[in-house]
């Protein structure tokens, strides 16, 4: 998720001079040239076994995403604002996942468990653009609902098309620079040694392997959690509650039990996916234990991304309807 700049000893790795053009993580002497990912196991047998299961979740992201994209894009009944939210949610973790999981794979069945320190680069920039961008997006779908429930007839009025639109524009810039305050804001100094005791480059293991570490990163990184993460949190669990009491003065229906239940399974999941993200990246650099921080880190790089589709549409009768719509077009498409 976060990303720094990286030094080795005295052989520091730094950033452009004013004027120059911006290159994050610009290395002049040439000394780290790659990590090595020493992953979840040294079993050859368990490592063949996290392969079947990495790859098999990584298929049901991919086909429940972009379902939901194909879905959602070509049915003009659901171009409403809660499913242009959703969509978008699906390019972000569809990308999201595609950062991490196939790194992953590669390291479960390859003797070469080297990263470039370019490829490395590469994974925490863009993977700080779209957790960031995801934050953010998940809080104005949070509003969204909050709207949809407790103003029904203004939703139209309230959330409309521009407005959905530089919600997404301003979810997706935030990330982008909130990802490029911390690529300029933070180096770590190494002592020599390029193993990561991870599945993938993340601060944690990093910060393990630094000479020490500054009080600049501290800050920094406590502020980008402040903005980023308890921030949006705050608002989301407020969208919830103030939805979920107005659900529960309106009636007892079954409709509005079902609007209940939606709500409620949606707070669950967003409370476990911040959760698990503050317990990696909240903590003093002294607490960190990398067995455990790899275990929470699984779940908000690859298994919430697989249980997103179902947790946000592939439940819901609209998608359902529109899905075996498409089956049927295509069944006689097929048949013509």
């Amino acid at each position: 998720m976060p990303s720094f700049g990286i030094a080795e000893g005295t052989k520091l790795l730094t950033l452009p001079l004013e004027g120059e053009v911006f290159k994050p993580w610009k290395e002049k002497n040439h000394t780290v040239t790659e990590f090595i990912l020493l992953g979840f196991t040294t079993d050859t047998v368990m490592q063949l076994v996290l392969f079947v299961a990495f790859l098999g979740m990584y298929s049901v992201t991919v086909v429940g995403n972009t379902t939901l994209i194909v879905l959602i894009s070509n049915d003009s009944q659901l171009h409403v604002p809660m499913y242009f939210f959703i969509k978008n949610l699906s390019v972000l973790d569809l990308w999201y996942s595609s950062v991490y999981t196939p790194k992953i794979l590669v390291t479960c069945i390859s003797e070469n468990k080297s990263l470039s320190f370019a490829g490395c680069v590469a994974q925490f920039f863009f993977s700080a653009v779209l957790a960031y961008s995801k934050c953010y997006l998940l809080s104005v779908m949070a509003y969204d609902l909050y709207v949809a429930i407790s103003k029904p007839l203004l939703y139209a009025q309230t959330m409309s098309g521009k407005l959905c639109i530089c919600l997404v524009i301003y979810s997706y810039t935030g990330g982008f620079v909130n990802s490029l305050i911390l690529t300029s804001n933070i180096t770590l100094d190494f002592c020599g040694d390029n193993v990561i005791d991870d599945f993938f480059c993340d601060v944690p293991p990093l910060v393990n392997l630094s000479c020490d570490v500054k009080e600049r990163y501290q800050a920094v990184l406590y502020f980008l959690l402040v903005s980023n993460i308890i921030a949006p949190t705050v608002l989301i669990l407020a969208s919830y509650l103030f939805s979920i009491a107005a659900i529960l003065r309106i009636c007892f229906t079954q409709g509005c039990l079902k609007a209940f239940s939606t709500c409620s399974f949606h707070l669950v999941s967003v409370t476990l996916y911040y959760g698990s993200i503050l317990y990696i990246y909240s903590r003093p650099s002294s607490s960190y234990s990398l067995e455990r921080n790899k275990m929470v880190s699984t779940f908000y790089t690859v298994l919430f991304l697989m249980l997103n589709p179902t947790t946000y549409s592939l439940r819901n009768k609209d998608i359902k309807e529109t899905e075996k719509t498409l089956l049927i077009h295509i069944i006689r498409s097929k048949l013509t």
